[in-house]
C-alpha cells in the first residue's frame, strides 16, 4: 500500500495546502449506488510527490490525491500535502486522508473526534467528487476505525461518496468491513507480501469475499494485474510517478 488545495483557475489545479457510532446501523445512512457510478472508472493515485497531469484526459481518469496525513499519538497531528499537483480544471478530484497510528496511539473518544474534525476539512472542499480514507488499521484498531467512519459519515456532505482503501486480507479472510457506512472498500492488490503469507501466492487465486470490496481494485504500474478487470473501478498507483509511468503507458494496459 502506498505510504501512507487550492485550485488554480484555468488549465491547472495547484493543490498547495494539501494537506460507528454504536447503535446506528449502516442501512439507515443513504448510500445511493449512483454516487460513484458518475466518476470515471479509472482513478490515478497522486501521492506525496510533485506531479504534472495538466494534460490528463478527464473523461478517462479521475485523480485521488493525498490531501493530508493524520498521525495519532497522544494527540492527533495533521500534515497537509507538501507538493504541488497540476491538473485540468475539469478533473474529478478525490482527496485522500492517510491515517498513521502506531501501536502506542491513544485511540480514545477525544482523538477520534479530533481526527474526524481534521478529515472533514478534506470532505468539505469545494468541487470534490468523493473522499477516500487510507488507514492500515490493525486488529486492535478496528473498533476505533469503525466508530470514526460512522462519525465521519454522519457529519460529511450526505451526497459525497466515501471510499476506503483495504488490505486484501480484509476482503478475503474476515468480515469486519461488513456494515460500514462506505460506498466501497478498495482491495490493494499490490505489495501484498504480508497477506500472501496467509493466502495463495497467485493474485488470481486471492478470492474477494466481502461485497464492499467487489466493485474496485487498487493496482500499481509495476506489478502484475488480475486477469479479469471487467466492471471494476480501478485505482492505479504510479511506483515511479506519473512523469515516468505515464497515463499514456497506462492506457495500453487498460481493458
Amino acid at each position: 500500500m502506498p505510504p501512507s488545495a487550492r485550485l488554480w483557475n484555468g488549465v491547472t489545479v495547484a493543490l498547495v495546502a494539501l494537506t460507528v457510532s454504536i447503535g446506528i446501523h449502516s442501512d439507515a445512512l443513504p448510500r445511493p449506488a449512483s454516487r460513484l457510478a458518475a466518476l470515471p472508472h479509472v482513478t490515478l493515485w497522486a501521492w506525496e510527490r510533485r506531479e504534472d497531469l495538466h494534460r490528463l484526459d478527464t473523461h478517462r481518469f479521475a485523480v485521488a490525491f493525498l490531501d493530508q496525513t493524520l498521525t495519532i499519538g497522544f494527540t492527533v497531528q495533521t500534515q497537509p500535502r507538501r507538493n504541488e499537483l497540476a491538473l485540468p480544471a475539469t478533473a474529478a478530484l478525490i482527496p485522500v486522508v492517510r491515517i498513521e497510528a502506531p501501536r502506542t496511539a491513544v485511540l480514545d473518544n477525544a482523538n477520534r473526534a479530533d481526527a474526524v474534525s481534521a478529515i472533514l476539512t478534506s470532505a468539505r472542499r469545494s468541487g470534490i467528487a468523493a473522499l477516500q480514507i487510507d488507514f492500515d488499521a490493525t486488529a486492535s484498531q478496528r473498533s476505533f476505525y469503525r466508530d470514526l467512519l460512522f462519525d465521519l459519515r454522519r457529519q460529511m456532505p450526505p451526497a459525497l461518496p466515501l471510499s476506503i482503501t483495504a488490505l486484501a486480507s480484509w476482503c478475503s479472510q474476515d468480515d469486519w468491513l461488513r456494515g460500514l457506512p462506505i460506498d466501497e472498500a478498495v482491495p490493494m492488490m499490490f505489495r501484498m507480501e504480508p497477506d500472501r503469507r496467509r493466502a495463495p501466492p497467485s493474485i488470481d487465486e486471492f478470492q474477494i469475499r466481502e461485497p464492499l470490496c467487489r466493485t474496485s481494485f487498487g493496482l500499481s504500474t509495476t506489478e502484475p494485474w488480475p486477469d479479469d478487470l471487467s466492471g471494476k473501478r480501478l485505482y492505479i498507483f504510479a511506483d515511479h510517478g506519473w512523469q515516468t509511468d505515464t497515463p499514456a503507458d497506462l492506457e495500453r494496459r487498460l481493458p
